[in-house]
């Protein structure tokens, strides 16, 4: 191998090198080729033949990038050591993909040869990610690599596989172009012609995907408000007359402008009120005052608190003179964001978990609500994905196949203050509109807020926290693309696929000590 005993210390370099720089190949920095180069740097640095080893590789390759790629955390928590720890424990997810790919590599078909070590490498990595969607509590799919290729062309990948199949290719490609590196140190030249030819056919076969996005149920005029607030990061929501006076202020200016005229729907971002206007009446009167002037049913973020106990997250549909008459319940809360599991536990270990009092329940209906709109003579089925769901796939593909002919990412970026997370949530967003075939508009209280054709163009962007109305003219569709098609089904297999393998490569482990 390449790395011996004495190189110990520079294979744990790489790994922490690669990580860091894996995090600059999503936005703001947007060097999306940074990934391919992170998986390469990582396979040599996993070239040592010990799954003990390659486990502590891979975590600190995971833990150099999870703390620059989530630091926003630091803002929503009002604290480092929450940040630190999520951190560190996604970081061992990286670690299981090292750690079992070192089994595979023993498979005696695996050994030796540069295309299956490559293609079991991917195919581990896109288990693990999807393990990291699950686990724990719901998961947390934040920074799966297939996320950091928005701006490529790899991202046409998503009308086929979805952010899966971009990760796989990413892994492929970097895998791939390690073994070439490997292959001309040896002197193998055959070897790195193969392995750079192989990495060219999958970039280039981006172009062969035919993404479309012309109308096919007619067009819809859409605008969003983005009311922004007065004190952004861990108390950006204190005073919530403010917000919610905001997107009233922001809804009838953008009535009167001259978008406002034409439009047939505007979308308020996730929170734009948290006072709930079924039972606070000024709330009621100063939404459906909005209403009135726009004269277009309004879809706003808002808070309950049944009687019950807990709290939802809504999405509501709001008809001038008769409130709401449609209402989709968030239904992936956020761990430790939202809720916060074993709180006697861990309020032990700290305290400030108690910040989030109320604990917030579970929707269990798709993502689709049928938006009446006069101007087509009909109801028009949308999908709204409420914040951090626009990075689960399941989430996406059932609001689709449920019939959304477009996908409004309602959003509160406030609590992470001036980082980058409201622009990898926007990254997600365009991908999805690229899966799905679905024009999608991400609106949020504060930015980055902007729409996508379902070819993944960007029509218009707002700034961040600034007061803001987008709003654009769409193509409706209600074709199921590949991916959508094929949901969960491609990644369950190449799981299963896995664990299998790494059995195999087990079992192949101790048959080669008994051999001894």
């Amino acid at each position: 191998m390449l790395f011996r005993d004495t190189l110990r210390p520079l294979t744990l370099l790489l790994a922490v090198l690669a990580g860091y720089f894996a995090d600059w190949a999503f936005p703001d920095r947007s060097l999306w080729p940074l990934a391919f180069l992170s998986i390469a740097v990582l396979t040599i640095a996993l070239s040592r033949n010990s799954a003990r080893w390659n486990f502590l590789v891979g975590y600190l390759w995971g833990v150099a990038f999870f703390l620059p790629h989530i630091s926003w955390a630091q803002y929503a928590v009002g604290g480092n050591l929450p940040w630190i720890v999520l951190s560190l424990a996604e970081a061992l997810f990286p670690a299981l993909a090292a750690w079992g790919w070192t089994y595979i590599r023993r498979i005696p078909r695996v050994q030796g040869s540069l295309t299956l070590s490559a293609l079991t490498f991917a195919t581990t990595w896109v288990a693990v990610e999807k393990f990291r969607m699950v686990v724990p509590w719901g998961g947390f799919p934040w920074g799966r690599l297939g996320f950091s290729q928005s701006e490529s062309i790899l991202s046409r990948y998503a009308w086929l596989g979805g952010v899966p199949l971009i990760s796989f290719v990413i892994v492929l490609v970097g895998a791939l172009l390690a073994g070439a590196f490997i292959s001309l140190t040896t002197g193998d030249i055959l070897r790195v012609g193969a392995a750079l030819a192989g990495t060219a056919v999958l970039v280039a076969g981006a172009f062969l995907v035919p993404i479309e996005g012309n109308a096919e149920a007619g067009q819809l005029n859409v605008g969003g408000v983005q009311g922004n607030v007065s004190r952004p990061g861990a108390d950006a929501f204190s005073n919530r007359q403010e917000v919610l006076n905001n997107h009233v202020a922001g809804t009838h200016e953008l009535a009167q402008s001259e978008a406002g005229a034409d439009l047939d729907l505007i979308v308020w971002p996730e929170n734009g009120t948290d006072i709930d206007p079924q039972v606070d009446q000024n709330a009621y009167d100063l939404i459906d005052g909005a209403a009135q002037a726009a004269g277009v049913p309004l879809l706003i973020g808002a808070q309950e608190y049944p009687e019950t106990g807990g709290r939802y997250n809504v999405s509501l549909l709001w008809e001038h003179g008769e409130g709401v008459t449609g209402r989709y319940v968030k239904q992936r809360p956020v761990p430790f964001g939202e809720f916060i599991p074993a709180r006697d536990f861990f309020r032990a270990i700290y305290p400030d978990v108690d910040r989030i009092s109320i604990d917030m329940f579970a929707g269990d209906k798709p993502a689709v609500l049928d938006v009446p709109i006069a101007r087509l003579d009909r109801n028009v089925p949308v999908g709204p994905i409420i914040c951090f769901e626009v990075a689960y796939d399941d989430i996406i593909h059932d609001s689709v196949k449920n019939g959304a002919e477009i996908l409004f990412v309602q959003t509160n970026n406030a609590s992470f203050g001036p980082t980058n997370e409201s622009t990898q949530q926007l990254a997600m967003s365009r991908l999805r509109a690229i899966e799905t075939g679905r024009p999608v508009m991400q609106i949020s209280t504060v930015g980055v807020s902007a729409i996508y054709t379902p070819t993944g163009r960007e029509v218009v962007r707002s700034g961040h926290f600034t007061a803001e109305q987008i709003s654009a003219t769409v193509n409706l569709r209600t074709s199921i693309t590949p991916a959508v098609r094929l949901g969960e089904w491609p990644v369950l297999i190449v799981s299963a696929g896995t664990v299998l393998l790494v059995a195999a490569g087990f079992i192949a482990s101790r048959r080669a000590k008994t051999a001894k």
